[in-house]
């Protein structure tokens, strides 16, 4: 039986780490079938430096699954501007950010990426203080992690079918984050300049089969920290009927809500703008960021 944890042990285990590493070596065999959301949440990061006309040569990749990005930078408008892409940390470390520290030195890189892995981070904010310690003044750290909206007809399904089979559930999806804490999560770990954008979209699958058949080869199926209760067939295929009866499409297919929630922030530097006093702005937020909504068709 696992000890409660007591103040003094550093940030709630949400996440078991050993259990998502096992989870992503499985999945590498199969990742390339099912890259659709990372190639979308790179494809999102590469647009964003193109935007930005200055040299990044010294760049890391933090991603579970590196080179998703590298390919998309090397594909856009920013390519010349963007140096190697360095991958240097370990495997459990990209299972579990923050849980150890980076080997990186303190200002050493210009641009981190990490693309759809800081939502397994049990520190987030300690994980984004690292983040932001290997930059190098005005560096830049572009971001990505699923957002509270995700796979919400999912949890819901998985809820109610346990409850009913079981007299109580237990949770089966990950606590995402909300999107609209985005910019306060980057302020809070010292970035200046942060902005935050939600891409809300959904995908159409076959069945929920199909759907948990992406799930493993992303690597993105449940590892909640402590005992898990396996799930029997007959509860399984009660879930599919009951998604298919809930959410079914007229097509017969699901739906399966995704929120990716886009992060950027810049190490202090002096030369950067300064923001405006408090009250003056003449702009809404919401305008500013905006959400954007979008609707994606099931992968090929």
């Amino acid at each position: 039986m696992t000890a409660p944890q007591s103040p003094s042990d550093g940030p709630p285990r949400i996440f078991d780490a050993i259990r998502r590493q096992a989870r992503l070596v499985r999945s590498a065999a199969r990742f390339p079938q099912a890259d659709f959301l990372h190639a979308r949440a790179a494809a999102n990061a590469a647009e964003s430096l193109e935007a930005i006309l200055r040299d990044f040569p010294v760049v890391v990749d933090l991603s579970a699954h590196p080179g998703v990005f590298d390919a998309a930078v090397r594909s856009s408008d920013a390519a010349e501007r963007v140096g190697p892409i360095q991958t240097p940390v370990s495997l459990a470390q990209r299972a579990a950010p923050g849980a150890e520290a980076l080997p990186l030195a303190d200002a050493s890189t210009d641009l981190i990426v990490s693309l759809l892995t800081l939502h397994w981070a049990n520190d987030l904010p300690g994980a984004l203080a690292q983040i932001r310690r290997a930059l190098k003044p005005d560096g830049l750290f572009i971001g990505t992690l699923f957002g509270a909206g995700t796979l919400k007809e999912l949890r819901a399904v998985l809820t109610e079918v346990e409850l009913e089979e079981r007299g109580g559930a237990q949770a089966r999806v990950s606590p995402f984050a909300d999107g609209y804490d985005g910019a306060a999560l980057l302020q809070r770990a010292g970035f200046a300049l942060p902005v935050s954008d939600v891409d809300r979209f959904t995908v159409r699958y076959a069945d929920l089969f199909a759907l948990i058949r992406d799930l493993r080869a992303m690597g993105e199926t449940n590892v909640l920290y402590g005992p898990v209760r396996p799930l029997s067939r007959r509860f399984v295929a009660r879930a599919a009927a009951l998604y298919a009866e809930r959410y079914g499409l007229d097509d017969g297919r699901i739906p399966a809500t995704f929120e990716i929630i886009h992060l950027a922030g810049w190490k202090p530097h002096d030369s950067q703008q300064k923001p405006l006093p408090r009250g003056s702005a003449k702009t809404r937020l919401a305008d500013a960021l905006g959400v954007k909504e979008m609707t994606g068709e099931e992968p090929d």
